[in-house]
């Protein structure tokens, strides 16, 4: 069976912390790593918490930053790939170490990928030649989301190589974008043919490899794993739809103004002790998830329509666009003239 991730339009996706971590030790020393973790809200004397999660936007624009910085950023996305390692991911990562087969891990990809990102999911497509694990992620083909593409498709052939028994090189890696000026980083990598200007992102691997028992597998602890994950999952799940109803419902009526949190909760079927205290069972308050609405409204108005700014203003829940423009830029850290002139040039 195939889990895919979906994705409202204005939603804001989620990248777990660890990618970001791994992203920005992959860099060198040439940036200041201390810096660009605060500027996606980390804490850089913080560990890593592979549930601690940032936007996927913030992600994509780190990646975009960090590349401009280097002198060659081809091989940066290998680099970070390189360095995932099964213990960085928690459960997940034990569960696809003890999977009986590299075949049971990246079923375990398939399955549980939503622990890890709202934005991508795996699936795996049989194929006369192997099996294609393919990646799909949501949004716009920016070159940060390229960039991160590659890197979690070389961080999945790290992992594999960790557990395999034998040595591992997939039979083929597929990416939709354009090629880099020199692929010879990828193919030293992966060890494979590189197929760019693909119709997928993936690799195929063969059922040679994929049926090969893995170092570490382990049915009895895998089962216990699966059944952790799964409940992880249902909670997940269960969280995140409660947060998006109620963005919804604020979204649908910010142009009237700030909606107040008992005709909210009135329309929702609750009382409003209700509603505050499942917000407050998620660490969320009926404020930050207000905050979060005009936010992802006023962003999405701002690169994908043609109205003013104070126009947004008003769509977003404000009266006036002073105070509007303050708020956006505490949330972005740019007015919103500059962020739809930025997103606007990609």
């Amino acid at each position: 069976m195939t889990f895919l991730a979906v994705r409202r339009p204005n939603s804001v996706g989620a990248v777990t912390s660890l990618f970001v971590r791994k992203v920005v030790a992959a860099a060198g020393d040439t940036v200041d790593h201390p810096s660009l973790l605060r500027s996606v809200g980390l804490d850089p004397t913080g560990g890593t918490d592979v549930s601690q999660m940032v936007t996927d936007t913030a992600y994509y624009e780190l990646l975009e930053a960090i590349a401009a910085r280097l002198d060659d950023a081809t091989g940066f996305p290998l680099r970070v790939g390189a360095s995932m390692d099964c213990d960085d991911y928690g459960a997940f990562g034990l569960a696809w170490k003890t999977a009986p087969t590299l075949r049971g891990s990246f079923e375990r990809a398939e399955r549980f990928a939503r622990l890890l990102t709202s934005v991508a999911a795996y699936e795996l497509r049989e194929d006369r030649r192997g099996t294609f694990l393919i990646l799909h992620r949501e949004g716009e083909r920016r070159l940060g989301m390229r960039l991160s593409n590659e890197a979690t498709l070389a961080s999945v052939v790290a992992i594999a190589r960790q557990v395999s028994p034998q040595p591992f090189t997939p039979l083929e890696v597929h990416c939709k974008h354009p090629a880099p000026a020199s692929v010879s980083a990828h193919e030293a990598y992966f060890g494979c043919p590189m197929f760019f200007g693909s119709d997928r992102d993936a690799l195929l691997v063969g059922s040679d490899a994929l049926d090969r028992t893995n170092r570490l597998g382990d049915p009895a602890i895998s089962r216990f794993l699966v059944a952790h994950l799964d409940s992880e999952l249902a909670a997940r799940a269960s969280e995140t739809s409660f947060e998006q109803v109620v963005l919804r419902h604020l979204s649908d009526r910010l142009s009237d103004g700030l909606p107040k949190a008992a005709t909210v909760a009135r329309q929702m079927g609750l009382s409003e002790r209700t509603l505050h205290r499942r917000l407050s069972g998620l660490g969320l308050s009926y404020q930050s998830v207000m905050e979060k609405a005009q936010r992802r409204l006023s962003e999405g108005l701002l690169v994908r329509s043609a109205h003013s700014i104070a126009e947004i203003a008003f769509l977003s829940g404000y009266s006036e666009q002073s105070a509007f423009s303050r708020a956006f830029k505490r949330w972005s850290g740019q007015t919103p003239a500059a962020y739809r002139e930025a997103h606007r040039s990609r």
